[in-house]
């Protein structure tokens, strides 16, 4: 989808590039070492999606402040230094093309970086008396730890039903993306409903996003490329598998259970699963879910007054749901 990025932006786009300035001297050390290690994790940041949807969630419910450049911030320090923390302990050594910071600067520097990202986040919101914000984005943060550990408990047992699945989902990913809705609307001095129906409207875009996420493991739609099964290597029970395994007779439900725990190292069997999963309807079903999220998103956000950072909004939630990976 190319320029979509670009039209997306355009209601925001001074204010985006105000933003990336006081991003990084929100980031500024007296240390060198943490200087250097701050201005490549500045380098590597991708589309900044979620400071996007901050300033267009201001800008739809009442306009842009200084409140919400603290709250695109200190939602990007919270979020860096848990991405940075992840990276330890999943032991990876790349994000998004980029080395991560334990594979260049070891885990123990790694691990004390997230822990100053995440003082200068919750700094920042004291200095500028934004309690408020920093309640939305710790309340996010909770959600994805909890989350994240909901999803480690079931994988042991790979017992998770659709419902566990859409906790897991709106906690891990959802939570994040609702929260920057909020600090958005918050930041734009709305009223307590406003900022609410700007909260669900990011959650729904949350979950569409996942949902899209577990697709790409199947390699869906022509230009995505092969399937990875990178989900199923890491034992993570995603929508198609969930809704693949609730059709399958028993025998055949512990058959691909077996091969995710115990042999999801082998190509050949992972492809098993990846096909399994798609004769099943799993990618179908998952595909109308996500359909359904986009389409419940695209509804709440027609509350909102017509605008341009509205139409900005509505392209980022069908990109969301789009894009190619």
């Amino acid at each position: 989808m190319p320029g979509t990025i670009e039209r997306i932006k355009a209601p925001v786009l001074d204010e985006m590039e105000e933003f990336q300035k006081k991003f990084h001297l929100a980031m500024k050390s007296s240390v060198p070492l943490l200087n250097n290690i701050t201005a490549y994790i500045v380098k590597r940041k991708g589309k900044q999606m979620r400071p996007l949807f901050v300033f267009l969630s201001a800008k739809v419910c009442g306009g842009i402040t200084d409140s919400t450049y603290t709250a695109a911030s200190l939602i990007e320090l919270l979020h860096t230094a848990t991405l940075v923390h992840d990276d330890v302990v999943d032991d990876s050594n790349e994000r998004r093309g980029f080395f991560s910071l334990n594979a260049l600067w070891k885990n123990k520097i790694a691990v004390l970086v997230g822990d100053y990202l995440l003082s200068r986040g919750l700094l920042l919101s004291v200095d500028n008396n934004e309690h408020k914000l920093l309640g939305i984005v710790s309340n996010a943060v909770r959600e994805m730890s909890e989350g994240e550990l909901l999803q480690i408990e079931k994988a042991r047992r790979l017992d998770i039903e659709e419902k566990i699945y859409y906790d897991i989902i709106r906690q891990k990913t959802a939570s994040l993306l609702a929260s920057c809705c909020a600090c958005g609307a918050s930041s734009a001095k709305a009223d307590e409903e406003t900022v609410t129906r700007m909260k669900g409207f990011g959650e729904l875009c949350g979950m569409a996003f996942q949902v899209k996420d577990d697709l790409f493991d199947y390699g869906t739609g022509e230009d995505i490329g092969k399937p990875t099964g990178i989900d199923i290597k890491e034992r993570k029970m995603t929508l198609p598998l969930i809704y693949a395994l609730g059709k399958a007779s028993w025998t055949e439900k512990r058959k691909i259970i077996n091969i995710v725990k115990n042999h999801n190292e082998d190509k050949k069997k992972v492809r098993e699963v990846i096909r399994f999963v798609s004769e099943s309807g799993g990618i179908a079903y998952a595909t109308e879910k996500m359909n359904a999220f986009k389409e419940q998103a695209l509804e709440l956000l027609l509350s909102f007054p017509s605008s341009p950072a509205r139409d900005s909004l509505e392209l980022l939630v069908r990109y969301t749901t789009e894009r190619k990976r």
